[in-house]
């Protein structure tokens, strides 16, 4: 018998060496989102997988211009389906995961209809569950106070975890889970993507479109427009900033606007800050390649803590530090590391946010610095190297299971 530790180095010496595992794996999760298409493009190399999506972009949290991924090159089925209240309903997934004989089961944190019964499946089928999520502190709500014993028994009895970062790992740690059964699938984007090189026209253009003077530095955020981002926080912060020379620059779309836009002119700062509207991802990247530094401002809500934030990937690749909150996932994972690509502050901290806005902007050499080291970081958070997290987790299941 293997233990634990020997089991681990067995799975990393394979997936060194390029083997394909020939277990038939499900993946079931939301939306074939953009920013996922090449990790599980990547994964299908490493694992003869199948996806399942069963959203139909309906949810909070995702804003249908967004779309779904054009033409994935990997096996995949979108489960109809039907709203009943705030749960999506897909009766069709129980048929597929009963008898398609699949050897093991992934399934997102996301779905009050699909994880339990994704869970059922799999253990009235007595295949390995593998569970994938995002969360890293208990949801506050009644609904989510409810169910979380649940919720913690499948943390607790899934056969192996897989995680986007450290922040998550030690938050189910703390919730009893087994360290050795969580897998790091480290949040990446296609850095190739948002590393490409943006013309001096490109961004004359967004600058003219947008009425940014060359002369004004831009601290940027995009994203979504919702309470959970700390919008108003940011705002409040950089009504404080002692410097004439910095516009804000809010691109996205979402509940709060019409607030926002309410307290930027409260605030008497309409001619500092900038609402763009929803960039779509194709044209993000001349966004963050004139921005000074990025700003994620978020904050934790009964309902929301930032699981990762993929700007932030997205902004190193340009070269540009990002000022994030310790509400932020990709700062409490690691990837955003105060002093060197950024400054991590206190979620609801106007003045700490103030302060890291008017460093940035005080030193050139200072965010230059920042911004190199940005850049270098991200280089080795891929899409890859996501996707192996995965394929770790399925030769753990898969072993002990033999």
């Amino acid at each position: 018998m293997h233990s634990i530790e020997e089991l681990k180095q067995d799975i990393a010496a394979g997936a060194k060496s390029g083997d394909k595992l020939t277990s038939k794996v499900a993946l079931i999760t939301n939306v074939a989102s953009h920013y996922r298409t090449k990790t599980f493009e990547a994964l299908s190399r490493m694992c003869n997988v199948e996806f399942y999506f069963y959203s139909d972009g309906g949810e909070w949290y995702w804003q249908k211009a967004h779309g779904s991924a054009p033409k994935p090159h990997f096996v995949c089925r979108y489960l109809r389906g039907f709203w009943l209240g705030r749960t999506r309903v897909t009766l069709g997934l129980a048929p597929a995961l009963l008898f398609r004989g699949y050897d093991v089961i992934i399934k997102c944190i996301n779905g009050r209809f699909t994880l339990p019964l994704t869970y059922a499946v799999a253990r009235l089928r007595g295949v390995p569950f593998i569970l994938w999520t995002s969360l890293w502190h208990r949801l506050s709500t009644p609904f989510h106070k409810l169910i979380f014993p649940l919720t913690r028994y499948i943390y607790r009895h899934a056969d192996a975890v897989v995680v986007y970062g450290e922040h998550i790992r030690q938050y189910l740690i703390s919730e009893g889970v087994d360290a050795d059964r969580i897998f790091l699938a480290l949040q990446a984007v296609d850095n190739e993507q948002y590393r490409r090189r943006v013309s001096r026209a490109e961004q004359d253009e967004i600058r003219s479109r947008h009425n940014l003077p060359v002369d004004r530095k831009i601290i940027l955020f995009l994203g979504r427009l919702e309470a959970g981002k700390g919008l108003e926080y940011l705002l409040h912060a950089f009504s404080k900033v002692r410097r004439n020379d910095a516009v804000l620059v809010l691109c996205g779309t979402g509940r709060e606007e019409a607030r926002l836009k309410a307290l930027v002119t409260a605030l008497g700062i309409e001619d500092r800050v900038r609402f763009t509207g929803h960039v779509p991802a194709s044209q993000t990247v001349p966004f963050y390649s004139l921005a000074w530094a990025a700003v994620l401002p978020s904050v934790t809500t009964p309902t929301f803590r930032e699981p990762w934030g993929l700007t932030v990937n997205e902004t190193f690749n340009q070269g540009v530090p990002v000022i994030a909150t310790d509400a932020v996932g990709a700062a409490a994972g690691g990837l955003v590391r105060n002093g060197r690509n950024g400054f991590v502050v206190p979620e609801r901290d106007q003045a700490a946010l103030r302060d890291a806005m008017e460093t940035v902007l005080g030193s050139e050499d200072l965010r230059n610095r920042l911004g190199r080291n940005a850049a270098s970081d991200v280089a080795v958070w891929t899409q890859e190297r996501m996707a192996t997290g995965f394929r770790d987790a399925v030769a753990f299941v898969q072993s002990r299971k033999k």
